[in-house]
C-alpha cells in the first residue's frame, strides 16, 4: 500500500493559493495557528484539521501535538487515513487529522459537541466515508467532529516488553484519540462548541475504543457523554497474548525481537503486509488492539466490573437486531443449502459462547417453532457473538447505578431485505446520511422515521445527558427499539440473554 504523504502535501500546497479562498470563507484561530474552512449549506466546514504531528517520526510511540504554523492553513479537503489493508482513497502515517461541521464559530454559542470515532475493529476504517458526513447532525445546532487515528500495527503493536523506547506501544492508537480529545477541549470553543459538553460516539470498533477510554486515566474528564453502537470492549488484550501476537508479526516480517531497528525504517506498506501473520490465539490474520500494559491501561474496561472512572458518564449502548447478517453472506457457503441437520455444525464456529450448538438450536426451535434454519442461524450467532459484550457492559453499569440506556435497532433494510437489521446500518441512521454510498437504509418514509428517532435521542443525550426514556436497570432492562415506529420494550431478548449467560464470555483478542 503506497504512502501518499508526498501527493497529499502537493495537493495542500496547491490549496494555499488565493484561488481556493472564497470570499467569506470562515477563518478560525486555534492554539497552533489559523485555519480556513468553507461554507456549505449554512454550515462552516473544516476538513483535514491537524491535531497531531506526522506519526512517521514517532512510529510505535506516543503522538505529539502539532507544531505552530504562521500562514492560514486551508482546511478544505479530507486528509489521508491511516495505512491499512482495507482500500482507502489516500493513506499515510501522517494521519492525525479531524473534521468539523458547525453552524457558526461564535464562542458564546457553546453548542454540544458530538465527536465520532469510526469502526473497522482496530485495524481498518476511516471517517472520510460519506456515511460519516456530519452535515445533517450539525444542522440540528450542534458541532460535529470526526477523527482519524493510527490503526493495526501502527496503533497497537505491543513492543514494550522488547525495547524501552516503545513503552507506550500497544496503546498509541488510543493515545491518538486522547490527543484529539485534548485538541477539542482546547480549541472547540472557537468553532462554537462547548468544551464542557463533549459526547463521544462510535460504531463497532469505534464503540470499543470508547469503552476502553472509559478505563484509561489519561482520558478522564475529556468527554462527558458516550454512545457505543454495536461496539464493546469488556476486556483488553493481556500483555502475554499481545506479546505472542507481536512475535508472530515480527516473524512474518523477518525482524528479530532482539533488534527492532528495522521496524523504524521499513516501508509502511511492508508493515501492513505483516498483518497477514497468523494469529497464534485466534487463527486468521493477527489481531491487534488495546493492551493491559499497566501504564496507560491498568484494568480491563468492564471486568470484573464497570471501570469506576466512567460510571458518572451518561452512556447509551446499542446493537442491531441482526448483526451477523452484515458479515455472513446470505448467499455464501454457511447459508447455502442450510437445513436442520447442518445448522448446529455451521453455526458453531460463529459463536463466542461455548455451549452445545445442538442444544442452542433446540432452545430456539422451542421458543420460535415457525422460524427457519436460516433465521435461527442469524439469531443465534448474533446473540452468541455480537450481543454478549453489550449485555455485560450494560449489566455492569446497572449494578453500579451508573446512568445507562440501551437501544436495539429493528428497522429492516428495504434495499437488501435478506440482511435484515445488520451491523453498520445504524451509521446512516445516526448521521442521517440515508442516501450516501454504502447505506442500505433506503430513503423511504420508514427509514426517515427510524433515523429521525435515533438522531433525536442521540441529540437529547448530548444536550441534557438523558435521551428521554427509562434508564437500564436490572428490574426492567428497558430497551428503546428503533424502527418505523420506535418505542421502549422491557428486556426484549430476555430468554436469549439468560441462555448465553450460563457460560463466561471471552472477548476476542483478550
Amino acid at each position: 500500500m503506497p504512502d501518499r504523504r508526498g501527493f497529499i502535501g502537493a495537493g495542500l500546497a496547491l490549496m494555499t493559493s488565493p484561488a481556493w479562498a472564497a470570499k467569506g470563507d470562515p477563518v478560525v484561530t486555534t492554539r497552533h495557528g489559523r485555519i480556513r474552512g468553507t461554507r456549505e449549506g449554512g454550515l462552516h466546514v473544516f476538513r483535514g484539521v491537524r491535531y497531531g504531528r506526522d506519526t512517521a517520526t514517532v512510529r510505535f510511540r506516543a503522538p505529539l501535538s502539532p507544531a505552530p504554523w504562521g500562514d492560514i492553513v486551508p482546511a478544505f479537503a479530507f486528509a489521508p487515513s491511516c495505512p491499512q489493508k482495507a482500500a482507502q482513497a489516500a493513506t499515510s502515517e501522517d494521519c492525525l487529522f479531524l473534521n468539523i461541521w458547525t453552524p457558526g464559530t461564535e464562542r458564546q454559542a457553546k453548542r454540544p459537541v458530538l465527536l465520532y470515532i469510526h469502526g473497522g475493529a482496530y485495524s481498518n476504517g476511516s471517517v472520510v466515508d460519506p456515511l460519516n458526513d456530519g452535515r445533517h447532525l450539525a444542522g440540528r445546532d450542534v458541532v460535529v467532529v470526526t477523527v482519524n487515528h493510527r490503526l493495526n500495527a501502527l496503533g497497537y503493536l505491543y513492543l514494550a516488553g522488547l525495547d524501552l523506547r516503545f513503552g507506550d506501544s500497544g496503546n498509541v492508537g488510543q493515545l491518538d484519540l486522547i490527543l484529539a480529545l485534548r485538541w477539542v477541549r482546547d480549541n472547540i470553543a472557537a468553532f462554537g462548541g462547548d468544551p464542557a459538553n463533549i459526547l463521544v460516539f462510535g460504531q463497532s470498533g469505534g464503540g470499543a475504543k470508547i469503552a476502553t477510554m472509559m478505563a484509561m486515566p489519561a482520558a478522564k474528564g475529556l468527554f462527558h457523554r458516550a454512545i457505543t453502537m454495536s461496539g464493546q470492549q469488556v476486556t483488553a488484550s493481556g500483555p502475554i497474548n499481545a506479546g505472542r501476537r507481536t512475535a508472530a508479526y515480527l516473524a512474518k516480517l523477518g525482524v528479530s525481537p532482539a533488534d527492532l531497528e528495522p521496524l523504524l525504517t521499513m516501508p509502511v506498506a511492508r508493515l501492513i503486509e505483516g498483518l497477514d501473520a497468523v494469529d497464534p490465539i485466534l487463527g486468521g490474520g493477527v489481531y491487534m488492539g488495546p493492551v493491559l500494559d499497566m501504564r496507560w491501561l491498568a484494568r480491563h474496561p468492564f471486568w470484573p466490573d464497570a471501570a469506576p472512572q466512567g460510571n458518572a458518564i451518561p452512556m447509551m449502548l446499542g446493537n442491531m437486531r441482526d448483526e451477523t447478517r452484515a458479515f455472513i453472506d446470505p448467499d455464501g457457503p454457511l447459508i447455502r443449502g442450510l437445513d436442520w441437520s447442518s445448522l448446529p455444525g455451521r453455526m458453531a464456529n460463529e459463536l463466542r459462547m461455548d455451549l452445545p450448538p445442538e442444544w442452542i438450536v433446540a432452545q430456539y426451535r422451542a421458543h420460535h417453532p415457525d422460524w427457519s434454519a436460516e433465521r435461527i442461524f442469524y439469531a443465534a450467532t448474533t446473540a452468541g457473538r455480537s450481543w454478549p459484550g453489550q449485555v455485560i457492559e450494560a449489566e455492569a453499569r446497572a449494578r453500579a447505578d451508573a446512568p445507562t440506556w440501551v437501544y436495539q435497532v429493528d428497522f429492516q433494510s428495504p434495499t437488501q431485505p435478506r440482511r435484515g437489521a445488520p451491523h453498520t446500518m445504524d451509521i446512516a441512521l445516526a448521521f442521517g446520511t440515508l442516501d450516501a454510498p454504502g447505506s442500505f437504509t433506503g430513503t423511504g418514509v420508514g427509514a426517515r422515521a427510524a433515523s429521525a428517532a435515533m438522531m433525536d435521542r442521540f441529540l437529547a443525550l448530548a444536550r441534557q445527558g438523558d435521551p428521554g426514556w427509562s434508564r437500564y436497570r436490572l428490574d426492567r432492562r428497558a430497551t428503546m427499539i428503533f424502527d418505523v415506529e420506535s418505542g421502549v420494550v422491557d428486556d426484549p431478548r430476555g430468554w436469549e440473554r439468560e441462555m448465553f449467560a450460563r457460560v463466561p464470555y471471552i472477548q476476542p483478542g483478550s
